[in-house]
C-alpha cells in the first residue's frame, strides 16, 4: 500500500473521493470514511468530499439502493447531495481518489496527489470500484466492503500524513 501524501497544511487533511455521477460509490466512500474518521477522532482534523466527473445528479440524493446498504450497516446516507467534480481539486486536497481508471482519466490522470481509492485497499491494492448501478443489491453491498476496508486503511495511515510526513 502506498502512503498517503502529506499534509499541505500539518494537522489538516482533504481528501476528496469521484466516480461518475456521485450517487453511488464516492457517496457511499464519503459517508463510510466520514464515519471512521468521527470513531477514530480524527473528524475534526480531515474534510472529506465526493463528487461525479459528470453533472446528471446534481443536487439529487444518493441513489436509493446505496442509501438502504448504507442505512442497513449502520450509516447515515441522508445528508448527502451529489455534486460535480471541480477541476481545481487536485490543486485543493491533499489527496483526490478515483473509483475507476475512467474516473482517473477525466480528473486528469494519476500524480503524486490523484489515485485510484483502491490503492489503499489492503485485499485488492490498485484495482478498480465496480459501478453498482445496472446491477443488484449485492453490488451495492461488495461495494460497501471495498470502501470499509479501504477506509480503515486509510484512517489508519492518516496521522502521518497529517504531521506532514509522507
Amino acid at each position: 500500500m502506498p502512503a498517503l501524501p502529506a499534509a499541505r497544511v500539518p494537522g489538516r487533511y482533504r481528501v476528496a473521493l469521484v466516480c461518475l455521477g456521485n450517487i453511488c460509490r464516492s457517496p457511499t466512500a464519503h459517508v463510510v470514511l466520514e464515519h471512521r474518521l468521527r470513531d477514530a477522532g480524527l473528524a475534526d482534523r480531515v474534510q472529506v468530499a465526493s463528487s461525479g466527473t459528470g453533472g446528471w445528479h446534481v443536487g439529487n440524493p444518493m441513489d436509493p439502493r446505496a442509501a438502504a446498504t448504507l442505512s442497513a450497516a449502520g450509516y447515515d446516507p441522508t445528508r448527502h447531495r451529489a455534486r460535480q467534480y471541480d477541476a481545481t481539486w487536485p490543486d485543493a486536497y491533499d489527496l483526490v481518489l478515483a473509483m475507476d481508471e475512467t474516473n482517473l482519466l477525466d480528473v486528469g490522470g494519476r500524480t503524486d496527489r490523484v489515485g485510484l481509492f483502491r490503492d489503499f485497499d489492503p485485499v485488492g491494492p490498485g484495482g478498480e470500484v465496480p459501478d453498482p448501478y445496472y446491477g443488484g443489491a449485492d453490488g451495492f453491498e461488495e461495494v460497501l466492503a471495498m470502501v470499509e476496508r479501504t477506509s480503515d486503511a486509510i484512517v489508519a495511515a492518516l496521522p502521518r500524513a497529517l504531521e506532514g510526513r509522507a
